[in-house]
């Protein structure tokens, strides 16, 4: 949610991201929207025409500057994004102006111990 009100949600089966402004229920599709999973996450900033590669981007993978089916993001008041890397069974951090990410926890192999993960989504 943006200081503005508006909610954006991201529909992976449609693979887009939408703009719900306050007491609105259709949206806008804002990123997204052409059908094709490309292991990223992008910055778009309002009125841009093109937005900013903030994470991954560097085809599907496990490395420290790639990602494999991303299910989640969260971005604190620092800039630094957060990454469900879902089957990488990760949760990757990239501190604002980061050129690759660290594992917090997760990233070995799949699993239920309390340092593994499987299939991270939120």
């Amino acid at each position: 949610m943006n200081k503005n009100g508006s909610l954006y949600v991201v529909n992976n089966g449609n693979v887009e991201a939408r703009r719900y402004p306050r007491g609105e229920s259709q949206g806008t599709v804002v990123a997204g929207g052409n059908g094709r999973e490309n292991h990223r996450v992008m910055k778009w900033m309002e009125g841009a025409r093109q937005g900013i590669v903030m994470t991954g981007g560097q085809e599907q993978g496990n490395g420290l500057t790639q990602l494999s089916y991303r299910e989640g993001v969260v971005v604190d008041q620092l800039g630094t994004v957060y990454v469900a890397d879902s089957m990488n069974h990760r949760i990757v951090r990239w501190p604002k102006g980061a050129t690759q990410g660290s594992v917090i926890v997760g990233g070995k192999v799949e699993g239920g111990e309390s340092n593994q993960l499987y299939a991270s989504v939120g």
